[in-house]
């Protein structure tokens, strides 16, 4: 089984380029849609190996982000919007 990481982000920060960008660079790419008030949050699922190259992307893009070796609940992801 691969390691994975996850990484969190809300879909209000990123531009559509480089929303691609960060999904060629990803395993999965999934989508939670929440209700007004909370932001939609994109989860990129991303390989060990290829954690330098988007935490990298992520940096030099200056794009906020939350990171976990555990992939999150939808419960999980809502909890620190409440």
């Amino acid at each position: 089984m691969l390691s994975m990481w996850h990484f969190i982000i809300q879909q209000d920060d990123l531009s559509t380029s480089q929303f691609q960008a960060l999904q060629k660079k990803a395993a999965l790419t999934e989508t939670e849609a929440f209700n007004e008030p909370h932001p939609n949050l994109y989860v990129f699922d991303v390989e060990r190996e290829n954690y330098p190259a988007f935490v990298d992307y992520l940096d030099l893009e200056g794009i906020r982000y939350a990171t976990t070796t555990a992939k999150p609940t939808r419960e999980q992801l809502l909890d620190p919007m409440r």
